[in-house]
């Protein structure tokens, strides 16, 4: 695991988990994840998750979601890294496969999908793809 890309980590967790068949799987949190995971839950990619804190670590506990015995996410990519920082304009902001999956962006509003950001014509770091 890196020690600089938390969410990158939770992303291939939650990736390898879903391939795996795994009902659940634990990751270490942030406010940052957390934001991404409920976007996850709203959107039906996840069926749930719960916070929980073991003394110093924050942890977050996702139940994963199957369709027919298939996984709901069949790919989730990280597009801005710590080495590299990806910036889109709201004008700029493309549907991810035909509007199947969603975009993520970190925002001055929050952290919010690509379809709400350009509703409220805002851009921010292009945080990561899910179909």
């Amino acid at each position: 695991m890196s020690l600089n890309d938390q969410i990158s980590d939770a992303l291939t967790c939650i990736r390898n988990a879903q391939k795996a068949g795994h009902e659940a799987v634990s990751i270490k949190s942030n406010k940052m994840l957390e934001s991404i995971l409920e976007i996850l839950k709203n959107e039906g990619f996840i069926e749930s998750f719960q916070k929980e804190n073991d003394k110093m670590k924050k942890k977050a506990v996702i139940t994963l979601k199957y369709h027919k015995g298939a996984p709901v996410i069949q790919g989730i990519r990280k597009i801005s890294t710590p080495g590299r920082r990806v910036y889109v304009s709201w004008k700029n902001i493309k549907p991810v496969l035909n509007n199947i999956g969603i975009n993520i962006l970190s925002t001055p509003k929050g952290v919010i999908t690509g379809k709400e950001a350009k509703f409220q014509h805002v851009g921010g770091e292009y945080i990561c793809e899910v179909w």
